[in-house]
């Protein structure tokens, strides 16, 4: 049977997400089999499964990527809870309308205004003023970050310059730039690791544009003053060795405590939404053939205001204050640890 003519599971009928960490993965016929580090065996229901998310420590062979592009079942690898995203493979599980609604908000002007509104709305619990462009937003924002920075440096007791982020000249930078930006490239590896899982495209933003993680920071900047910049001041406050990480231990079991994974996805929903309703077939869906032009899982086949209220929802629910995380890293040896490399390639 070619990859064609294999029958796939409606998106909506299968399992979320499953996370495999410190394990094998082999094909048994048709079945994925998972062996972990103390040798117990399981299969798991490839066509059942819409994303493996697979973590440090896991290996996976040629034959079980297959069975998984033949189901239609996406393979992004990860570190920790998705404090990284390192690749991912074909999203065949994923129907195109949300990428082509995605393109449709971001090419008119008035839309892709409302979904950069919805965005500050967000971030800053409060509407944005009327008659403002995109740039100016993105102006109002850079001063509201700067205090955000002071108040932040004032109330840890650490010392601010400013944001002074340079990669190439990583060892010249101070304690804090580098935790912060350990700590963005944490939140951006999650916030990636969703817009692949729910069939976006991480270059398409509404706020940055022109760049291939433009839609990657629209998304992190809701949670970024919120969550991992304070993550990365405390860290600090503790102490300038090693604090780097400390971030990433921190915001990793923070994302799990929290669930940022499985909101971000409802998150995008709701910024889209104030774009256009997601209640019917894009355009362009009209010269596709019927079985991709009526997708089973498409959001129109049920009712509109469902995905919008889950969404709105999930978005409100409150993160834990930065200063009551534990420093903690369970159920890992200290050789692990120690092989991680904090610094990623984003900001």
């Amino acid at each position: 049977m070619n990859t064609f003519d294999m029958p796939t599971m409606p998106m909506k009928s299968r399992l979320s997400i499953i996370d495999i960490q410190y394990a094998t993965i082999d094909v048994d016929g048709n079945a994925l089999v998972i062996t972990d580090k103390n040798g117990i065996t399981a299969q798991l229901p490839v066509g059942a499964t819409t994303v493996l998310m697979l973590e440090p420590g896991t290996t996976i062979t040629h034959a079980a990527v297959k069975l998984c592009a033949d189901s239609r079942t996406l393979i992004i690898w990860i570190g920790e809870a998705g404090v990284r995203l390192y690749s991912a493979a074909q999203e065949g599980g994923a129907h195109t309308y949300r990428l082509l609604r995605q393109a449709r908000l971001t090419l008119d002007p008035k839309k892709r205004l409302n979904v950069a509104r919805e965005m500050y709305r967000m971030r800053f619990k409060e509407d944005a003023p009327a008659r403002r462009s995109i740039q100016q937003l993105r102006g109002m924002e850079g001063a509201r970050v700067r205090e955000r920075y002071k108040s932040l440096s004032k109330e840890y007791g650490v010392e601010w310059s400013g944001r002074n982020y340079d990669r190439g000249e990583w060892g010249s930078q101070d304690a804090i730039n580098k935790a912060v930006g350990a700590a963005n490239s944490c939140l951006y590896g999650i916030c990636h690791a969703a817009i692949l899982i729910a069939g976006y495209s991480a270059a398409l933003g509404f706020i940055h544009t022109g760049y291939p993680l433009a839609f990657v920071h629209d998304l992190a900047d809701i949670w970024k003053m919120d969550l991992s910049v304070p993550v990365a001041f405390r860290a600090v406050a503790q102490g300038e060795h090693g604090a780097t990480e400390r971030v990433r231990h921190l915001l990793r079991d923070e994302f799990r405590r929290c669930g940022l994974l499985e909101r971000i996805i409802p998150t995008i929903e709701h910024i889209l939404n104030a774009g256009e309703p997601d209640g019917e077939p894009p355009e362009e869906l009209g010269g596709a053939r019927p079985d991709v032009a009526m997708p089973e899982d498409a959001p129109w086949y049920g009712p509109s205001s469902s995905a919008a209220e889950r969404a709105a929802a999930a978005a409100e629910l409150p993160l834990m204050d930065p200063r009551e995380l534990k420093i903690g890293v369970l159920g890992h040896t200290k050789q692990e640890e120690e092989e991680w490399n904090p610094f990623g390639d984003w900001e």
